[in-house]
């Protein structure tokens, strides 16, 4: 059948007119409901999302529980161990036992700012602090750590030169000094189990062996109480052996190089905490497979040709910022790098629940700019093919 045009052709009617507004109108109240109804699956999905992202943190939220419980049980003990170790300081004049008491009133005042740590840095995000309050947790740390220089590390360290340069002082009632050593250690070697024990649970589900994992670790509560722990048993064996050599050959000074090396363990362990919770406050990257496999994954996608640039810093413990900067393939319009960039976002919060924050930016990998920027970071790029 041919159409007729021109003059020849019919003017349409008026219900004719009426018959294509009516269609006109289904067609858009049609594109509007599929447009809402796909509005809502996507809400629905990100709830979803956030719903399995907010249970695995509720897992992950056992974690911190741990923590609470391995510095309450450090606290108890550390509390207990101070009150005797000063009893038994002041009844057997030895400056051993008085430093071991410094060391754990500087860990009894560490637990309850680790505490401090573990309650504020939990608080959500808001309008001021947008990022969250993660970062509280290494703050507190990092005053814990400068609380056991302080009060342990230089008390031990004065009373051990005092002792050494001055008159050697009578030991008295040293089985006194003995009998608190050994129940302090127990006690100690609870609260060091405890940590060992969440250490190597932390461990094993990072799929990583004890050492590798306390070092690249984002949580310093338990890093906290097991380095604390640890020197404290070590200042134990000093500290007996201290009273020991004092007992068996009469001079303090061996008391007084016991309470010495005891200050100087404890500026150690200050030293070493201190300087992993700079490194967290300051901006650290997250943990290296984490990058990697961000890296991988975004590699992965059909719709990015090169990661540009690759940025990660840690908010909080299991906390981590991203950010990406991505050369999308050229065929793609400015809606298809839109909806690919949600999608992207959306699979890397399902498969790693520790991104707080995603920030993808399209970019053109051969800009100098951002070469130049890739470069004095890494000294090498991202993207080898470039």
């Amino acid at each position: 059948m041919v159409e007729r045009s021109g003059p020849d052709r019919p003017a349409p009617s008026n219900d004719d007119q009426e018959t294509g507004d009516r269609d006109r109108g289904d067609r858009d109240r049609g594109d509007r409901d599929r447009g809402d109804r796909d509005r809502g699956d996507r809400d629905r999905g990100d709830r979803d999302t956030g719903g399995t992202e907010a249970g695995e943190k509720g897992d992950e939220g056992g974690s911190g529980g741990e923590s609470t419980l391995t510095v309450l049980i450090a606290g108890g003990a550390n509390a207990a161990i101070g009150v005797l170790k000063l009893v038994a300081g002041l009844l057997t004049g030895s400056s051993a036992m008085l430093a071991e008491a410094a060391h754990s009133v500087a860990d009894t005042t560490t637990e309850g700012l680790l505490l401090a740590a573990l309650r504020r840095s939990a608080r959500r995000p808001d309008r001021r602090h947008p990022f969250g309050y993660g970062k509280e947790r290494f703050f507190w740390a990092l005053i814990a750590a400068v609380s056991i220089f302080v009060s342990g590390g230089v008390f031990a360290i004065y009373e051990g030169i005092t002792t050494i340069l001055g008159e050697s002082a009578e030991q008295t009632l040293a089985w006194v000094a003995y009998g608190v050593l050994g129940i302090s250690f127990l006690l100690e070697g609870t609260s060091w189990l405890q940590s060992v024990r969440q250490i190597r649970g932390e461990a094993a589900a990072d799929e990583t062996t004890f050492f590798p994992w306390l070092r690249a670790t984002d949580d310093p509560t338990v890093k906290t109480v097991f380095f604390e722990d640890s020197a404290a048993l070590i200042g134990l064996v000093i500290a007996f052996a201290g009273v020991g050599l004092h007992q068996l050959t009469g001079s303090g000074i061996w008391d007084g190089i016991a309470s010495l090396l005891i200050g100087l363990l404890l500026a150690g362990v200050a030293y070493i905490l201190g300087r992993t919770n700079k490194g967290l406050l300051i901006g650290r990257q997250a943990n290296l497979r984490l990058v990697t496999a961000l890296r991988r994954a975004l590699q992965d996608r059909s719709e990015v040709e090169a990661v540009v640039d690759l940025l990660t810093m840690q908010l909080g413990t299991d906390s981590v910022l991203l950010c990406a900067r991505l050369d999308f393939d050229d065929a793609l319009g400015a809606a298809d790098v839109e909806r690919a960039c949600v999608e992207i976002d959306a699979e890397l919060r399902e498969r790693y629940t520790d991104l707080a924050e995603i920030f993808l930016e399209p970019v053109p990998r051969t800009d100098p700019v951002m070469r130049g920027r890739v470069l004095d970071r890494y000294g090498r790029t991202l993207a080898p093919d470039v």
